[in-house]
């Protein structure tokens, strides 16, 4: 059994999704890609806010499952920036699972995604960081 943990109470979730049956193996534990896809969808939302436009994923620099998601866990998303390049940024989500009792979290997922912001031609373009 793991070790029960809270969600962090200083932030809100960037995302939160329940994963469906389709989502889950035969043993219904929930597919690593089905989460990578929502790490990354979490991991996108505060970059291209702060890019203020069209970003792209151009590396998953860590990912690393601590835990299974099975069907019907609240799976809530936390993505902060933490690094702004020129034309990139860096992005770490964590991931929590609120088991079907909902008197059990556990951190199941940790991630560091990089995206890069780009024009309308699909080129790397600055970051404009003023307001």
């Amino acid at each position: 059994m793991s070790e029960s943990i809270s969600l962090p109470i200083d932030k809100d979730p960037t995302l939160r999704v329940v994963p469906m049956p389709s989502d889950a193996n035969y043993s219904g534990d929930i597919f690593g890609g089905w989460i990578m896809s929502q790490v990354d969808i979490a991991g996108s939302i505060p970059a291209a806010q702060l890019a203020k436009g069209r970003i792209v994923t151009i590396a998953v620099n860590s990912f690393l499952f601590k835990q299974p998601v099975m069907i019907g866990d609240l799976v809530s998303f936390y993505a902060d920036v933490v690094k702004v390049g020129n034309t990139s940024i860096t992005v770490d989500v964590e991931v929590f699972a609120q088991r079907r009792s909902l008197h059990e979290i556990v951190k199941v997922t940790e991630a560091t995604l990089t995206y890069v912001a780009v024009d309308e031609n699909r080129k790397p373009r600055v970051i404009n960081r003023s307001k």
